[in-house]
């Protein structure tokens, strides 16, 4: 390391400027259940391959070379250069750590991460675990979950909800902190340099929301409806934080508006279970089948009809309202004032375990 670059990352280390020691490690790719994989190195790393104590080398730039794994008797079958290789379990990293890579499952869908790589088989798919900087996971998110035209100050509340959520959810899966769908935050491929996304994440680093000095895993919403909620309107838990509901005046001004009709034993569900029926009738009906817990119901013959507002659980930030404080020229630290009563943003550095 050149002494220039040592002295910086010293200093911003000193400062709290760099979240030291945090790697998150997410579960990706299971929306797509995979028995199969490619894994690629980009134009710019070679991607060494750990596998049943045997090394393979991904150059870069290689569109020919690739290790494809599948899964026989509950085992790894990884093959590269002719050769093929059962393990349980197989690695990937560059050759000073982490590594951009892309990961690809056939005829579906490929996407770049940067970080280290680990795949096992778990009840007869192929898991793949991606182990990443904080501070990569938090621009991803960013990429992922915010709307086309978001101002930067909306897209930096929501960089230090994300990073508040990954460093105070942790332990959300068995064999991973996070998976890389709305259970948790929706992630994708990392932005490129110097984009919104990556800016909001870079000009908020190391900052995290916290409650007595802890952080907590911060919860968003796309649009509260005109009020967030507490959790405990929802049936949900309240972890780290209470939550204290505030009013959205753009989500009251500009509500979302949806209509949908359900069965009785749904409705009933519904109005029984909170969040946790309207994910369940999701699952079964569709990710938009119920897009809120805000709503009034009437019987209309052996069917309800729900009409209702807001989308999401209504809990924390209210994306479409931040997006609209925002543009009216409010800062990212006005939005999670707001959003957030009663807590503080503080570096890493200077907070207690969660």
């Amino acid at each position: 390391m050149g002494r220039r670059l040592f002295v910086f990352l010293l200093v911003l280390l000193a400062s709290g400027g760099i979240a030291a020691g945090q790697d998150v490690r997410i579960g990706v790719l299971g929306l797509f259940h995979p028995r199969r994989l490619e894994l690629r190195a980009t134009l710019t790393e070679a991607v060494v391959i750990s596998v049943s104590n045997q090394t393979f080398v991904l150059e870069p730039g290689s569109r020919e070379a690739a290790a494809k794994i599948a899964i026989a008797d509950d085992q790894l079958v990884v093959v590269m250069d002719g050769r093929e290789v059962r393990a349980r379990k197989l690695h990937a990293a560059g050759r000073m750590g982490g590594a951009s890579f892309l990961l690809c499952v056939p005829g579906k869908i490929s996407r770049i991460y940067h970080g280290t790589l680990s795949v096992v088989v778990k009840n007869g798919e192929l898991t793949p675990i991606v182990t990443m900087d904080l501070e990569t996971a938090v621009a991803s998110v960013v990429q992922a979950e915010s709307a086309p035209q978001t101002p930067l100050e909306a897209l930096k509340a929501q960089a230090v909800v994300s990073r508040s959520y990954f460093v105070g959810g942790k332990g959300r899966h068995e064999n991973f902190d996070f998976c890389d769908l709305a259970h948790c935050q929706v992630l994708r491929s990392p932005p490129v340099a110097g984009t919104p996304a990556a800016r909001a994440a870079e000009e908020t680093r190391g900052l995290v929301l916290t409650y007595h000095d802890k952080p907590f895993a911060a919860m968003f919403t796309r649009s509260c409806g005109g009020r967030t909620r507490a959790p405990a309107e929802v049936g949900l838990p309240i972890n780290g934080y209470p939550y204290f509901p505030v009013n959205c005046d753009h989500c009251h001004k500009n509500p979302f508006r949806w209509t949908r009709t359900v069965s009785r034993e749904d409705a009933a569900l519904l109005l029984a279970k909170g969040e946790a029926g309207r994910l369940a009738v999701d699952r079964r009906l569709g990710w938009n089948a119920i897009p809120s817990n805000n709503f009034s119901a009437r019987l209309a013959g052996n069917e309800v009809i729900l009409e209702g507002q807001g989308q999401g659980h209504g809990i924390g930030l209210c994306q479409l309202g931040a997006k609209a404080m925002a543009a009216r020229g409010e800062t990212y630290r006005a939005i999670l004032r707001h959003y957030f009563p009663n807590t503080e943003i503080l570096p890493l550095s200077r907070t207690t375990d969660p």
